[in-house]
């Protein structure tokens, strides 16, 4: 089940505890990564997100610590097989991933084939368990009426959250897809809005959209105060 939303009222003060601190770059460095973990360590982001090779050495930098360690899986296309998305999902888990965002099937859920949609996510699901799945729709490539019924796939797979977007599509996050998300999947499952989130003002308004987890690089950035102009 997702975690329960945050009062507007103390957003500004939880909102590190909102953030999937993320690093999905394909030549992301052992340097970067390492600084990505110290970092989400320093301010107590909710997570570290990184491509599954990384994910190990990223749960031994966060032992001890709230931060739990995120693969991506089926990234950033989603165009892999089912048995290939299970395979690296359960060698992501194998090397301490806590959390697992996979990329729903494009290709199908753009043509009609629902089916396909539904085990494809639920294969992830069956993969992860006992730990989360989040379902990336990559908001920007569906129509509407696509992302309502991917929506409704991804919560009837076992999903416990809908994503937005990979950050490597056309577009990102968007308050209106946020919105319309959080009004398909209910109170139950959760929305992570990711993709061009860069500041606070940014995070805030996707949170009160009905987001209830952030994925972003600029995370270090939003949480820390801004200087007041002279």
């Amino acid at each position: 089940m997702a975690s329960s939303l945050v009062a507007p009222s103390s957003l500004n003060e939880n909102l590190a505890r909102f953030i999937d601190h993320t690093l999905l770059k394909p030549d992301a460095t052992l340097d970067e990564i390492t600084t990505l973990c110290e970092e989400a360590r320093q301010y107590q982001f909710a997570t570290v997100c990184v491509n599954s090779a990384w994910v190990g050495i990223a749960a031994e930098l966060l032992k001890g610590s709230t931060v739990l360690p995120i693969a991506v899986v089926g990234f950033p296309l989603g165009a892999s097989s089912s048995a290939a998305k299970a395979f690296e999902t359960r060698e992501a888990i194998r090397a301490g991933a806590q959390e697992i965002d996979m990329v729903i099937q494009l290709g199908a859920l753009k043509g009609h084939d629902y089916a396909l949609v539904f085990e494809d996510i639920r294969a992830v699901v069956e993969a992860a368990k006992p730990f989360t799945v989040k379902v990336i729709l990559e908001t920007s490539a569906l129509t509407q009426e696509q992302k309502i019924i991917g929506c409704a796939l991804a919560k009837a797979a076992g999903a416990a959250f809908v994503k937005t977007s990979t950050g490597f599509g056309s577009g990102g996050a968007t308050v209106s897809d946020v919105e319309l998300m959080r009004k398909i999947v209910g109170p139950n499952v959760g929305v992570k809005a990711s993709g061009g989130i860069r500041t606070r003002e940014d995070a805030l308004k996707m949170i009160e959209a009905g987001a209830n987890r952030i994925g972003a690089s600029a995370s270090v950035s939003m949480i820390q105060p801004s200087t007041p102009r002279e």
